[in-house]
């Protein structure tokens, strides 16, 4: 009489709980992943709303007043909250621009974390952002110095 060779209920058992455990680590890398990805994003866009909040006063045309400004904006469609702080800066004239930038319209409110800064400055000591011609034009004041009056 010969015996049936095969596997016995244990064994498969055991190979089943071996695979089931590899899946989940799997699974769970996996998870992780897409989560990390969806947060370098959004951390991202908030990133580019600061810088361009930032360039926004700072092309204003007009030094920024100090104080604590908020405002919304739509973006990669999404609703976005950003928050303004303009302080004096080191030097006289000089003023430190801070952007924060957390998503709008969640569950948690106000209470929603930052998620991107930026940090920039403006003052009276920095030349005016130039006009898109290349030609300037200038006038001789009174004391013989040369002033830009912008271009065309």
């Amino acid at each position: 009489m010969s015996r049936a060779r095969g596997f016995t209920l244990i064994e498969v058992l055991a190979a089943l709980a071996i695979i089931t455990i590899g899946m989940s680590a799997v699974l769970g890398t996996l998870g992780s992943s897409a989560s990390t990805a969806g947060y370098l994003r959004d951390k991202t866009l908030a990133q580019w709303i600061a810088l361009n909040q930032v360039a926004e006063t700072r092309l204003g045309g007009e030094l920024p007043m100090t104080g604590t400004t908020d405002g919304t904006v739509d973006y990669a469609g999404r609703h976005w909250h950003w928050r303004q702080q303009v302080t004096d800066g080191d030097a006289p004239g000089l003023y430190r621009i801070e952007v924060s930038v957390q998503e709008a319209g969640t569950a948690q409110g106000d209470e929603a974390p930052w998620i991107g800064s930026a940090l920039g400055v403006a003052g009276d000591a920095m030349a005016p952002p130039l006009s898109r011609s290349l030609y300037l034009e200038y006038s001789q004041s009174a004391s013989g110095s040369a002033t830009s009056l912008g271009g065309p």
